[in-house]
């Protein structure tokens, strides 16, 4: 390979200007508006690579009638706790990408949830390391099983989308590598993705894509990962990122400069940069190449549309979680006669986030409302996928009388609940890329909505589309309260099937609820005060404390905990028992004593080290149960979440004690516990 073969490989073009939207003319005619371009090497049969957004579906074409399959929310796939149904979702978007002619995957977000405002958090999976890391490693997997590359991105500490671009994350060194960097580990060492992606956002003083420390000494070095690092799109400074472990410029002409162009090879021409560093950059990406099998294309394959439509149906229904059901008002009652659908454009259908995730379904969206613009993203619309929650509802339920008000006018909606047997009220927010939510609330005054039909009737239910936990100042007025997320182009029906108790609700939190901001580690927003390009800190003094981590070490009792779902049939353990050594191996008896047929997620924690406490998920299973069946789960935990990790040596170190060990249905809930003692060890890198 020449010296200009292997410069052409190091840095992707976007199909279209950014801003101006006129074709880049260094890429070929026939290629589409994807994400972006890099050439190949045709005398070596090395192929170009054509990288497409797939966070939740493939979002890759110029035609405006043609269409993917789009996905619930990654967060609702994160409350499914089902790393067997990530793996089908990653194989249905490796499918639609390959049949669509792309090569490249930019999905797999596994970002914590460490600020529960931030606009992107939709598209993650988690606030803990353990759920990120398995199910982005199915995801991964799955999409590489079809021949496509995967990666996981934004390494690291993109918490937040407020002035990102001049953030700097201030972190310990060891509590990183225990949260945020933990779950890239495992998903790069379970799923073996062919790149990884960085960060916009700066760590410790050094932005994320020219991090040396992060870059080439953890990913590279302690997570011994073989694939190349790209960078996100408008996140390279300068040249020398290349000398910090960066392999590649992604979108080069969002970039001040195409620094991985020319600026790279005069450093080259001038010694300034190694004919081996160079070198290591295209074989990292060759390697991938043929370990995934790209430079090996498999013949176009017809997509199975309504299968990929099941495995996003499938998705809502196990991700969607019941937060509250007194009284049993759900699911609702065969005998109803009249029932009050208010708010949300349930009349239109389920919304979206929006951002580089977003995906046009096929057929197009069921509605767009325009909502905001941004100074570099332009306009944004919020975007509906049909079919509708009303007449889904109204098809389950033909007995009753559903009818709808838009919830534009309070009066009008309360007119109508005070004569309804219940009242469902959509509740939404919009969110996506490139904003925060500033606050906890829903906006457009749903919030005074759902307060005013409480008033009025005793039986309301509220069904939530939104990305991120909120606030609930209104929770004790209504009797049940349903997490549904952005769910996809299945939404609907997922949505109806749980209020009607077709399905049986299962999903489990991945995030924690606050009872309000108040609550969070940061309960002002870094940057909201400051004009757009200021640089900015923020201390992230909560270390590798996130999420349910942080109520923990607080003594703090959220809203809902991680890992909180209610259902309509009941489970028991019994038989719990643990044993340590080197680490914990749990076992115990799950049994469904309910009147139905259901799923369970049973979760193990670590509670306290030698009566210190510290709260860390050990291990979850999902279980589906016939009603009156029981079943024997074995679980061993990944010895890093007992352990601290030792920044001195570089090691992984468990303590020699006794761990309280810890069997339940959420963060919270616990139901059977143990003390196991454990042998002092380091280990690992």
């Amino acid at each position: 390979m020449t010296d200009d073969e292997r410069f052409s490989m190091l840095y992707s073009l976007m199909v279209r200007i950014f801003g101006t939207h006129a074709r880049e003319p260094r890429v070929p005619a026939d290629v589409p508006a994807i994400a972006g371009y890099v050439r190949g090497v045709a005398r070596l049969g090395v192929p170009p690579l054509m990288l497409a957004d797939t966070s939740l579906g493939v979002r890759a074409t110029d035609d405006p009638h043609a269409g993917a399959t789009a996905f619930p929310a990654t967060l609702a796939l994160g409350a499914t706790f089902d790393p067997e149904l990530a793996r089908a979702q990653g194989a249905a978007i490796g499918r639609e990408v390959r049949a669509f002619g792309f090569n490249v995957a930019l999905g797999g977000g596994i970002n914590l949830v460490r600020e529960v405002r931030n606009g992107r958090n939709f598209e993650y999976v988690s606030e803990d390391p353990l759920v990120s890391g398995k199910l982005g490693a199915a995801l991964v997997s799955g999409t590489q099983a079809q021949g496509v590359i995967a990666l996981v991105k934004h390494v690291s500490l993109n918490a937040s989308e407020t002035n990102k671009f001049f953030l700097d994350a201030i972190i310990d060194p060891a509590a990183h590598r225990e949260s945020d960097l933990l779950a890239f580990q495992i998903a790069i060492e379970e799923g073996a993705p062919g790149a990884v992606m960085g960060a916009y956002n700066l760590v410790n003083g050094e932005y994320a894509c020219g991090n040396r420390r992060i870059l080439q000494d953890i990913v590279k070095g302690a997570m011994h990962f073989k694939g190349w690092i790209m960078s996100d799109w408008r996140a390279v400074g300068h040249w020398d990122f290349a000398l910090k472990g960066l392999d590649q410029q992604s979108g080069a002409q969002l970039d001040a400069c195409e620094w991985f162009n020319e600026p790279l090879r005069r450093a080259y021409d001038e010694g300034r940069i190694s004919k081996a560093r160079i070198g290591e950059m295209v074989r990292r990406m060759l390697r991938s190449y043929y370990a995934i099998g790209i430079d090996r294309p498999r013949a176009a394959e017809a997509v199975d549309w309504t299968a990929h439509h099941g495995v996003a149906l499938e998705i809502a229904r196990k991700g969607i979680v019941l937060l509250k059901n007194d009284d049993e008002t759900l699911p609702l009652a065969r005998n109803l006669g009249r029932i009050a659908m208010i708010g949300g454009f349930a009349q239109a259908g389920v919304l979206s986030g929006s951002g580089s995730s977003q995906v046009r379904p096929r057929g197009g969206y069921a509605a767009e409302v325009p909502l905001r613009s941004h100074p570099l993203l332009g306009p944004t619309s919020m975007c509906f996928y049909g079919p509708s929650p009303l007449a889904e509802l109204r098809a389950r339920m033909p007995q009753a009388i559903v009818e709808f008000d838009s919830g534009a006018h309070i009066a009008d909606a309360v007119a109508l609940a005070a004569k309804a047997d219940v009242v469902i009220v959509n509740a939404i927010r919009h969110e996506g890329e490139r904003f925060d939510c500033p606050d906890m609330g829903l906006p457009f005054g749903q919030d005074e909505l759902i307060e005013a039909v409480a008033r009025v009737n005793s039986r309301v239910v509220v069904v939530l589309q939104t990305g991120n936990p909120i606030e609930m100042r209104w929770r004790d007025k209504v009797r049940a309260v349903v997490q549904a997320w952005f769910p996809g182009q299945a939404g609907a029906q997922a949505i109806a099937e749980i209020l009607t108790g077709e399905v049986n609700p299962s999903g489990r939190l991945p995030v924690t609820f606050p009872v309000s901001i108040e609550q969070t580690p940061h309960p002002r927003l870094p940057g909201a005060d400051v004009e757009l390009g200021t640089p900015i800190r923020v201390h992230y003094h909560e270390g590798a404390e996130i999420g349910y981590r942080w109520f923990a070490q607080c003594g703090e009792q959220p809203m809902f905990s991680f890992g909180h779902g209610l259902g309509y049939t009941q489970f028991t353990y019994g038989n719990f028992s643990a044993c340590g050594g080197e680490t914990v191996t749990v076992g115990f008896t799950v049994t469904n004593t309910g009147a139905r047929d259901g799923d369970d997620v049973p979760q193990v924690y670590l509670t306290e080290v030698d009566g210190e406490p510290r709260l860390r998920l050990l291990g979850f299973e999902r279980v589906s149960l016939q009603a009156g069946a029981s079943t024997e789960v074995s679980l061993t935990a990944d010895p890093r979440l007992l352990a601290r990790f030792d920044e001195a040596s570089g090691q992984w170190h468990i303590r020699e004690g006794v761990y309280r060990i810890v069997l339940g249905r959420s963060a919270t809930d616990h139901v059977a516990e143990a003390l196991v003692k454990l042998e002092e060890r380091r280990f690992g890198t």
